[in-house]
């Protein structure tokens, strides 16, 4: 446990920081999945800029890594061009 103040408050802000990008890494990846087990175009392209301004979010928060990002906003365009 820490024992000084400062080190106390960098525990609290690691705990804050940890919940809140779990929350929002979780919720990325539940829109990925609703996006990907989407088979109706219309659909698709309507979500896809929602879901590639979250991607960039959160790489400039860096919950995830930019390359990351780019790597599966490239991959649900992908999809999203395929489907009829």
């Amino acid at each position: 446990m820490a024992n000084h103040g400062s080190a106390l408050k960098a525990s609290r802000q690691s705990e804050a920081r940890q919940e809140s990008n779990r929350y929002h890494a979780r919720t990325m990846r539940n829109a990925l999945k609703k996006m990907r087990k989407t088979t109706d175009k219309a659909e698709a392209e309507k979500m896809l800029p929602e879901l590639n301004s979250m991607l960039d979010k959160l790489a400039k928060k860096n919950v995830i890594h930019k390359k990351k990002a780019s790597n599966l906003k490239s991959s649900v365009t992908k999809h999203a061009q395929n489907l009829k």
